[in-house]
């Protein structure tokens, strides 16, 4: 049997390659496929605690039996982070959810202006901001990709989540993906409500389930050179 294989971040840099097509014996599982990867490219064992793994853009063990024509991502831990408007990733839309990926700068007013209803009492903005800095190195810049259909998968499962907890009136997480300056920000997320507790406790949780849950990673750029930021989500992971 056929499947497609993806790698992200880092793993994209040891393979030297986004994608490829690999022939597997069947019911070989995802444990199998990284022995055969793991053999060609020795490196990637060093990664092996903290990978993650998806089948069809769902999170799966490497016990997961695959099957023909299957969509297997390998994956870094997640790291939550003039362009082309034709390069924008399609935008979710269902009632008072916005979830984007885009190439272009953040309008963060305009957005919450888009969300907002007249019933809403308040509305609770989370700005994440490129720093200068990054353990003791002065940044120059940073770089963004992600698995692009998973991610707006995920991002729209947190907003549903969220919506279906909170008495919120409505959540909107949009991420900025390729090169980004210092001062720029790379994630914003807005979350209108009748009342202030609600709304910041749904922004709270959602910023902090983008950055374990969603399969987007950032670069790193230096004077001396350039390193995929670790994520949250996989460190010491053995599933």
């Amino acid at each position: 049997m056929q499947v497609r294989v993806l790698f992200f971040g880092a793993l994209k840099d040891v393979v030297g390659r986004a994608e490829e097509r690999l022939q597997l014996e069947p019911g070989s599982d995802v444990a199998r496929l990284f022995e055969l990867y793991s053999k060609r490219f020795p490196v990637l064992e060093s990664h092996r605690s903290s990978m993650l793994f998806s089948r069809n853009r769902e999170f799966v063990p490497r016990g997961q039996t695959l099957e023909e024509g299957d969509e297997v991502g390998f994956l870094p831990p997640v790291s939550g982070g003039a362009p082309d408007r034709a390069a924008v990733s399609p935008e979710i839309r269902q009632e008072k959810l916005i979830c984007r990926l885009t190439r272009e700068r953040i309008d963060t007013r305009a957005l919450a202006d888009e969300l907002r209803c007249d019933e809403d009492g308040a509305v609770v903005v989370f700005e994440g901001v490129v720093r200068n800095h990054s353990h003791g190195r002065a940044t120059k810049f940073l770089e963004y990709e992600a698995y692009e259909p998973m991610a707006l998968e995920k991002m729209r499962e947190i907003g549903k989540e969220l919506s279906g907890r909170f008495p919120v009136g409505g959540i909107a997480i949009v991420h900025r993906l390729g090169h980004l300056e210092i001062g720029e920000a790379s994630v914003v997320i807005v979350v209108s409500a009748a009342h202030r507790k609600p709304a910041f406790e749904a922004c709270r949780e959602a910023i902090d389930r983008l950055k374990r849950d969603v399969p987007i990673w950032k670069k790193e750029f230096f004077a001396d050179g350039a390193v995929w930021a670790e994520g949250e989500r996989g460190r010491g992971a053995s599933a």
